[in-house]
């Protein structure tokens, strides 16, 4: 049995997170794609049926699986018609605009019985793997300082990228922050309070294009930051305990890629080069230990594999609709932290597991 599958939109996020995992993956048939104007699937999926709406998508009955890569505008629209047509839905990261629309996609799924999932790829990145190991293991001890980094170069304007316009949903806030906190809370639960510097610092910028996040969770503080003109990055990753330290740089090799082209198969997929393994610092058995950590393989392909689970065996479902309702949630407490230039408390999220 396959999950046939129709594809929202066929952009950068279509094309290099979703289209390659989904036609390398024989338990899921590409059979659909919504495309306004242009019919650039056709040329790498020849079979597929073009559509230039989401009610002429909805319409074909054959369709099991709807995964929206649109901007973040349409995502609550969307979803809600593709639930309440019957369809299971995928929806890219963040789920919503806003926790009232989660809320409300989460009672449609509940009540329509249809599975609502958020694609939280950077769950399945190497860095993010290697880290979570690190931390099952008790390595460092309890840690007291976790910073994660999501930085990029890129001065120049865009007036084509929807991201930079000043839309609901745009800004780095809106587009990195959703990688970063789901991390955090994967890892680490709900903040007590949030701390949130957000600024436009290009000179361009209609949106924000940096931010400072401070999460406390009592012992632990961690630091979240993004930005768009640092040239030469630090370390992504750096976190401290009371037995030590992890320090990780680079970049987990599956997107470049697949921007490339490359498709994800292989026994080396996702596999990192050992020139950015990160370093870990402690002490074991009385020996101070300072060498290089392997890497974890990172693996986007597993959310699906997971999904597919989810939808023919009734496997739990990892990524789920809470853990996205939950994201937005710190974006607005933020948000309102940054305006009111004071820490507030972190209230208003779900209580829902991760693991």
């Amino acid at each position: 049995m396959s999950i046939k599958v129709g594809l929202v939109g066929f952009g950068i996020s279509a094309k290099v997170f979703h289209a390659p995992f989904i036609s390398t993956d024989k338990n899921f048939e590409l059979v659909s794609v919504l495309e306004r104007n242009k019919q650039e699937s056709k040329e790498k999926f020849p079979g597929v049926q073009v559509v230039r709406s989401i009610d002429e998508m909805l319409q074909n009955k054959d369709i099991d699986l709807v995964v929206i890569t649109t901007p973040n505008e349409t995502h609550f629209p969307y979803a809600k018609a593709a639930l309440e047509a019957g369809k299971n839905v995928v929806l890219e990261k963040p789920v919503t605009n806003t926790t009232q629309e989660a809320k409300q996609l989460a009672a449609i799924a509940k009540s329509s019985g249809r599975v609502l999932s958020v694609y939280q790829n950077r769950r399945y990145v190497s860095d993010f793997l290697t880290i979570k190991e690190i931390l099952d293991k008790k390595l460092l001890g309890d840690v007291h300082t976790f910073e994660g980094h999501y930085d990029r170069y890129r001065a120049e304007a865009r007036p084509q990228a929807w991201r930079e316009h000043a839309l609901p949903g745009s800004g780095i806030l809106f587009d990195l922050g959703p990688h970063l906190i789901d991390q955090v809370l994967y890892l680490f639960g709900i903040p007590h309070t949030i701390t949130a510097d957000i600024r436009m610092q290009r000179p361009h910028a209609r949106v924000d294009d940096y931010f400072d996040l401070r999460l406390d969770y009592g012992f632990l503080k961690v630091i979240l930051q993004a930005g768009m003109l640092v040239r030469e990055p630090g370390p992504r990753y750096l976190i401290h305990g009371t037995n030590g330290s992890f320090v990780k740089s680079g970049e987990d090799p599956q997107e470049a890629l697949l921007r490339a082209g490359a498709l994800p198969v292989g026994d080396d997929w996702g596999k990192e080069k050992e020139d950015i393994y990160g370093i870990l610092h402690t002490e074991m058995n009385g020996k101070i230990i300072r060498e290089t950590y392997p890497s974890q393989k990172g693996d986007y392909a597993a959310y699906y594999k997971n999904l597919f689970e989810t939808l023919v065996h009734h496997k739990p479902l990892r990524e789920r609709i809470e853990h996205g309702y939950n994201t937005i949630r710190l974006i607005e407490l933020a948000n309102e932290s940054h305006q009111k230039q004071s820490t507030i408390a972190c209230e208003g999220l779900m209580n829902v597991e991760y693991r």
